[in-house]
C-alpha cells in the first residue's frame, strides 16, 4: 500500500466536472413522492438486551415503494427519563454488510444519542449479517457479482435508487418520533454508508416544497461521511483495480458498447452531485493510501460540498479503514458541538 493518487496540494483544490443528469432533481422528487404515497405505519418491536442502559427496538419501516426495511433503533435509558427530546444519529452500513447485532451499535447511546442503523437491502452476507431482501418488480439484466451493476442500464431500475429511497424514508420515519428532537438528526456512515448519507442529505435538501411538506421540511443537522464510496464513478473506475469499483469495469468488459448507458445511469447516483445540494455542517474523512475509495474521489465530493461549515480529517498513512477509532472520537466531538449549539 502506497500513495497512488494526486499530490496533497492538488487534492485540496480538486474540483472535477462530474456528469450530472439533466433531470436529476425531478427524478428524485418523483421517486420519493411515489414511495411516500405507499407509506405504511412503522413497527417498533421491543428487543430484550442484557445491557441495562439501553432500550432497543427491531424496527420495520416503509422504504422504496412501501417495501419493508429493517433497522435497529436504540435509545439511552437515562435520557428517556428526562423531559428533553433526544438527538438521533442515523448510521448507514458499509458495502456487503447488514445491520448486524444491536450490541455493535452502543457507542451513540453511550454518548447520550439515539441511533438508527438501517439494514441495506440485499446485503449482509459478507462481513455482518442483514435481514432485508432486495425487491424489484422489474426484470433485471445480468450483473457483475456484487451490487454496483444491479440494474445499471436504467436509473429507474438501478439498485441504489431503492437503497437511497430507503434511507430518505428512514429519516422521515425517525423525524416523526415524539422522543426524538427532529432538529437534531445527523447522518453517518463509512464507505458505502457514507455515500448513502451524502445521497440522503442531498435528496432531502433538494426535494420540492410539496414533497417536503409531508415531513414538515425537516433536514439533517449534520452529516459525517467517512471515506465515502459512490463518488466520482468514472475516475474511480479508471484509477483503481479494487472492488467494488472494479465491478463497473468487469461489467463493461463483457458488455462492450454500453459505456455511455452505464455512466448515464450513474449520473443520477453520484455522491459528488448530492454533495453539491447538501448544505448542513459536515465532517468528512479521507485516507490517502485508500485504494478502495481513492482520495481524489473523496475530495471531489468534499470540495463540491455546498455547506459552508465543513471539515475533512486526513489520515495520511491509512487505507480504507480510515481513521478507525481515532475518527470515532472526532465524530463524537462533532456531534456534541452541533447538538449543544442548536
Amino acid at each position: 500500500m502506497a500513495f497512488f493518487d494526486l499530490p496533497d496540494e492538488q487534492l485540496r483544490t480538486y474540483l472535477p466536472r462530474v456528469l450530472e443528469a439533466g433531470d436529476f432533481d425531478e427524478f428524485w422528487i418523483d421517486t420519493i413522492r411515489t414511495s411516500q404515497a405507499r407509506s405504511k405505519r412503522p413497527v417498533f418491536t421491543p428487543v430484550g438486551s442484557h445491557l441495562p442502559n439501553i432500550e432497543a427496538y427491531d424496527l420495520e419501516f416503509a422504504g422504496f415503494e412501501g417495501q419493508r426495511i429493517k433497522a435497529w433503533y436504540i435509545l439511552p435509558v437515562k435520557k428517556l427519563r428526562g423531559k428533553e427530546k433526544i438527538p438521533c444519529i442515523m448510521v448507514f452500513v458499509g458495502y456487503g454488510g447488514g445491520r448486524s447485532e444491536l450490541e455493535d451499535w452502543t457507542m451513540w447511546p453511550a454518548a447520550g444519542c439515539a441511533v438508527l442503523v438501517m439494514d441495506t437491502r440485499g446485503q449482509g452476507a459478507n462481513w455482518s449479517s442483514g435481514s432485508t431482501p432486495d425487491q424489484d418488480p422489474q426484470p433485471l439484466h445480468p450483473q457483475f457479482p456484487g451490487f454496483l451493476t444491479r440494474g445499471i442500464l436504467s436509473p429507474w431500475n438501478y439498485y441504489y435508487r431503492r437503497v437511497f429511497t430507503d434511507a430518505v424514508r428512514a429519516f422521515q420515519t425517525i423525524a416523526a418520533r415524539t422522543e426524538i428532537d427532529p432538529a437534531k438528526i445527523m447522518l453517518s456512515g463509512d464507505s458505502q454508508g457514507a455515500g448513502i448519507a451524502l445521497a440522503t442529505s442531498g435528496i432531502l435538501h433538494s426535494l420540492s416544497a410539496d414533497v417536503k411538506a409531508e415531513v414538515d421540511d425537516r433536514l439533517p443537522l449534520g452529516i459525517m461521511p467517512s471515506v465515502p464510496f459512490l463518488c466520482h464513478f468514472r475516475r474511480a473506475s479508471e484509477i483503481t483495480n479494487s472492488l467494488p469499483y472494479a465491478e463497473i469495469n468487469g461489467f463493461l468488459r463483457s458488455h462492450t458498447g454500453l459505456e455511455d448507458s452505464v455512466f448515464g445511469t450513474l449520473s443520477y447516483f453520484d455522491g459528488v452531485v448530492f454533495a453539491k445540494r447538501s448544505r448542513c455542517p459536515a465532517l468528512f474523512s479521507v485516507a490517502l493510501m485508500d485504494q478502495v475509495c481513492p482520495p481524489s474521489t473523496v475530495y471531489a465530493a468534499y470540495n463540491h460540498y455546498a455547506g459552508k461549515q465543513k471539515n475533512i480529517e486526513v489520515y495520511r498513512y491509512n487505507g480504507h479503514e480510515g481513521g478507525g477509532i481515532h475518527h470515532e472520537r472526532k465524530r463524537i466531538e462533532f456531534v456534541k458541538k452541533l447538538t449543544t449549539t442548536v
